[in-house]
């Protein structure tokens, strides 16, 4: 069993940056790759990043390629991701996610199904 919660999310005018954090506790995070998800507002849940257990390999969804970027420490059991030159569009609750998945390749975690542990979600804003 794994818990996962997000922090970092808050309100920011378009242009800005957020740093969205999620602690692991119960097993350590090296075990999993980790991913990054958010839901806005009427809209299905939409893959952002995903990070391999190592920290050697990443991949992102289109929407955020460029500006956003996932990285991890496993020693402080911890996922982060940086978020530059934010959107209104990025505006959406967000949240970290575990895989306990086989290594694949990164588009092979851009769906939700292959995630086994979830937090809550942080909200973030982006206003115009």
């Amino acid at each position: 069993q794994v818990l996962l919660v997000e922090s970092g999310g808050g309100l920011v005018q378009a242009g800005g940056s957020l740093r969205l954090s999620c602690a692991a506790s119960g097993r350590t995070v090296s075990r999993y790759a980790m991913g990054w998800f958010r839901r806005a507002p009427g809209k299905e849940r939409e893959f952002v990043a995903v990070i391999s257990r190592s920290g050697s390999n990443t991949h992102y969804g289109d929407s955020v390629k460029g500006r956003f970027t996932i990285s991890r420490d496993n020693a402080e059991n911890t996922v982060y991701l940086q978020m530059n030159s934010l959107k209104p569009e990025d505006t959406a609750v967000y949240y970290c996610a575990a895989s306990h998945q086989p290594q694949r390749p990164g588009a092979y975690y851009s769906t939700e199904g292959r995630y086994d542990y979830w937090g809550q979600g942080t909200q973030v804003t982006a206003s115009s």
